[in-house]
C-alpha cells in the first residue's frame, strides 16, 4: 500500500497487523477490540467467543495475531492453539489468562504460543506483545522461559507421584471422599457407610498420610482430578476442580 505526499514523494504505509481476539466473556472481547483499533497500525479483524470458532475463524482468516482466551466451554485456549500448530497455521498466538504463573508460561510455550499476557496487564502492554508477535519476536525472556519449564517438570514429577497415591486408596477411602465430595456433613457420611464417627476420623487421617496432603480440601481435590470422586453434576479435572470439590459442607467433614 503506498501513498503519495504532496511533494511527490512516495510514503509506503505497511498494512496493518491484522488480529482475532477469542474469549469467552463477549464483553471483554469487544473492550478489547475497540482499544486495539485505537492503534493505527492494528486491526481486529473478528471476534469469537468459543475456541472452535477461534480455530476454525483462524485457519480460514489468517490473521498475524490471535488473543486466546486461556479458558473457554468447549474447546480450552491450549487445545485451540495446539490444532492451530498441527494445522499449520502461522498466525502468532498469545494466550490470554489470569494465571500468571510458570506453569501457565511453559504450557503456552509447548503447544506452540508466542507466551502469554495476564487479562489485567495495561493496554500498552498488551499493544506491544502484538506488534512483537507479529515480528516473531518472543514475548518472555530466555531466563523466564526456562524457569517456567523447570517449574513444569517439577510439577509434572509431583503430579506423577500423587496419581500413583491416589491409585493405592482404597474402595473405602474413596468411598468417603466421594462423600466429601458431595458436602456429606459428618453425621451424613457415617449413615451412608455404616461406620462409626471413631472409624471416620481414622479413614480420614489415613487418607491425608496416603497422599501426602494436610487438609481434607486437597485429599478431596486429588480425588476429583484423578476421576476417582465428583461432586453432583459435575466433571471437571485440573485447576477447576478446586472449585468443584468445595460444595456447601466440605470443610465440616472431620
Amino acid at each position: 500500500m503506498a501513498r503519495t505526499r504532496p511533494d511527490g514523494d512516495a510514503l509506503v504505509l505497511h498494512d496493518p497487523i491484522t488480529v482475532i481476539i477469542a474469549d469467552d466473556h463477549r464483553s471483554f472481547g469487544e473492550a478489547l477490540q475497540i482499544a486495539l483499533d485505537k492503534e493505527r497500525d492494528l486491526s481486529v479483524v473478528g471476534v469469537v467467543d468459543r475456541g472452535d470458532d477461534a480455530v476454525r475463524v483462524t485457519i480460514h482468516d489468517q490473521p498475524d495475531v490471535v488473543l486466546m482466551d486461556l479458558r473457554m466451554p468447549d474447546l480450552d485456549g491450549l487445545e485451540a492453539t495446539r490444532r492451530l500448530r498441527d494445522e499449520g497455521s502461522h498466525s502468532a498466538v498469545i494466550i490470554l489468562t489470569g494465571e500468571a504463573d510458570d506453569v501457565s508460561l511453559a504450557r503456552a510455550i509447548q503447544v506452540g504460543a508466542r507466551g502469554f499476557l495476564h487479562k489485567t496487564a495495561p493496554m500498552i502492554d498488551v499493544v506491544e506483545a502484538v506488534r512483537r508477535a507479529s515480528r516473531g519476536e518472543p514475548l518472555h525472556r530466555p531466563a523466564e522461559v526456562n524457569r517456567a519449564i523447570k517449574t513444569m517438570r517439577a510439577r509434572s514429577k509431583h503430579d506423577v507421584e500423587l496419581e500413583r497415591r491416589v491409585e493405592r486408596l482404597t474402595p473405602r477411602e474413596i468411598e468417603i471422599l466421594q462423600a466429601m465430595a458431595e458436602g456429606l456433613a459428618p453425621e451424613q457420611i457415617v449413615e451412608r457407610l455404616g461406620m462409626s464417627r471413631h472409624t471416620l476420623r481414622t479413614h480420614t487421617q489415613n487418607i491425608l498420610t496416603k497422599l501426602g496432603v494436610h487438609s481434607k480440601t486437597d485429599a478431596v481435590v486429588a480425588a476429583i482430578r484423578f476421576g476417582k470422586a465428583t461432586p453432583p453434576g459435575v466433571a471437571v479435572t485440573g485447576r477447576d476442580a478446586l472449585e468443584a470439590a468445595r460444595p456447601g459442607g466440605l470443610e465440616r467433614v472431620v
